[in-house]
């Protein structure tokens, strides 16, 4: 037995002060029917998911003792039955990703000092149905835009929570979810979604490029538990799902706002919900009312491939009404149709570029393999938003701090970062890249001279900088990609 399996196994199935506990948090009974709502359009397709069609059953756990649906006939005492193997499985995915300390201030590492209790009560409590979501803590984050996005952290407790539902509910979803959805899905990638869109573009002259406004924060509740209730059928899957959707939120001065509508961009579960309600609010409508459309979606950020003009405005005024329908809003001016301009290709339009993933479309004059030059509509590099992220990002690393540490505290610290970036931001342009990462060579050159006396001049500090890239090409991820 080795020890995860000796944390299982001790996270015992009765003591006295627990049995105790359980029995006071039973539940009291809580409806999460949600009604129908009046006036909205739906295709015939749809009209399953809001209404009681059953279709498919939830992914039961494999471990021993997992029942296929219902309670455990040998534990009559929990009116839900959970796998403790689940929520330790739940608890390693939860490690792995890291996140920051919710409203309780307790971070991943405070957890883990009581682990066999911490989680001995996650699992009772869920069981037994008397887990009750703390609120969400509210934190805002500046945008490249100058606005700022609200994100919403849930507790340790609560993310574990929230992946135990995960576990069991995606693999249900995923068997429906339509294959150019690339957000936040298993074996899906921004980068399968941008070759795509690249090899689109080539063949249809225009896109609609679709901006939500404030997708997360807009998601109509009701909706969305229809489209979850057609896929989950787990009673205790069903009352969570519920709960997490109408947890309060609480800022960062202490004061609580319930929530009437979507659901918050942090949370484990989140991106799950909310691909499944585009998924009925976008995909499965627009391939049933609009057939042949191509489009490629990850998660809110959405372009579609018309053949022309007149058919991607067609498609814009649909769509518009489609998600006010739904509750939702495209932005009015990030939402706009570029003409894929290059190749046969040859009109002239004002619009002849757009960002998808933090990266730019655009025409280019290009040599291809055959020796031939002509402009080609390709995807550029990364757009400018996106490298004046990332040039802001290490202006904010703590120099100052580090004028007292060694160059091998630096590459421990920004070591990850540099990598994700060059891996990202590499699969086109990869020069591009090099290029905006040289920003951090030139805060290492200013943080050399700062620390050496004998570097008088930044000219002195950069030729010093290059000699250690050159002596260890290996140090810095994008020094040995030139």
């Amino acid at each position: 037995m080795n020890s995860e399996q000796a944390l299982v196994w001790n996270m015992r199935t009765c003591r006295p002060d627990v049995k105790r506990e359980s029995e006071a948090e039973k539940p009291h009974a809580k409806s999460i029917d949600a009604g129908h709502r009046d006036g909205l359009s739906r295709s015939s397709d749809e009209a399953p998911v809001m209404g009681a069609e059953r279709r498919g059953w939830p992914v039961q756990s494999n471990e021993e003792g997992q029942p296929l649906a219902g309670r455990n006939p040998r534990q009559e005492t929990k009116p839900f039955h959970i796998s403790k193997h689940l929520v330790f499985e739940a608890y390693k995915r939860i490690k792995a990703n890291k996140g920051g300390a919710g409203v309780d201030a307790q971070s991943l590492n405070d957890f883990e000092v009581d682990l066999k209790d911490n989680l001995y009560m996650l699992w009772n409590r869920l069981s037994s149905g008397s887990y009750q979501p703390p609120p969400v803590l509210r934190v805002e984050i500046p945008k490249s835009d100058g606005g700022k996005r609200p994100l919403g952290i849930p507790t340790v407790t609560d993310r574990i929570a929230q992946m135990v539902v995960k576990l069991q509910i995606e693999p249900e979803l995923e068997r429906y979810f339509h294959p150019s959805s690339y957000g936040y899905r298993p074996d899906k990638s921004a980068h399968q979604a941008l070759q795509s869109a690249k090899q689109r573009c080539s063949k249809r002259a225009w896109v609609l490029d679709m901006d939500i406004k404030g997708f997360f924060d807009a998601i109509d509740h009701d909706l969305l538990m229809r489209a979850v209730k057609r896929h989950v059928k787990e009673p205790w899957q069903l009352l969570y799902i519920q709960r997490w959707l109408t947890a309060p939120v609480q800022y960062s001065d202490g004061h609580k706002e319930s929530r009437q509508r979507g659901t918050p961009q942090g949370g484990v579960i989140s991106p799950l919900l909310a691909n499944l309600y585009l998924h009925y609010v976008f995909d499965v409508w627009v391939e049933r009312h609009w057939g042949g459309v191509q489009f490629e979606r990850y998660a809110d950020d959405i372009i579609c491939h018309c053949s022309s003009e007149r058919e991607a405005q067609r498609l814009k005024y649909i769509l518009e009404a489609r998600f006010t329908q739904c509750g939702l809003q495209l932005h009015p001016e990030k939402t706009k149709i570029v003409y894929c301009k290059g190749g046969y290709h040859t009109g002239d339009y004002e619009q002849v570029s757009f960002d998808f993933l933090g990266y730019t479309f655009r025409p280019r004059w290009i040599r291809t393999r055959q020796g031939k030059q002509g402009l080609y509509f390709v995807v550029a590099a990364i757009s400018q938003k996106s490298a004046k992220r990332i040039r802001n990002e290490i202006n904010g690393w703590p120099w100052k701090y580090w004028h007292q540490k060694e160059l091998k505290d630096i590459r421990s610290f920004s070591l990850s970062k540099l990598s994700g970036w060059l891996s990202y931001y590499g699969l086109f342009g990869r020069s591009i890249i090099r290029n905006v990462l040289f920003h951090f060579d030139k805060r290492l050159s200013r943080w050399g001279k700062a620390k050496y006396k004998q570097l008088k001049t930044l000219m002195q500090a950069a030729r010093w900088i290059n000699r250690i890239r050159q002596q260890k090409p290996h140090g810095f991820p994008h020094w040995s990609a030139a």
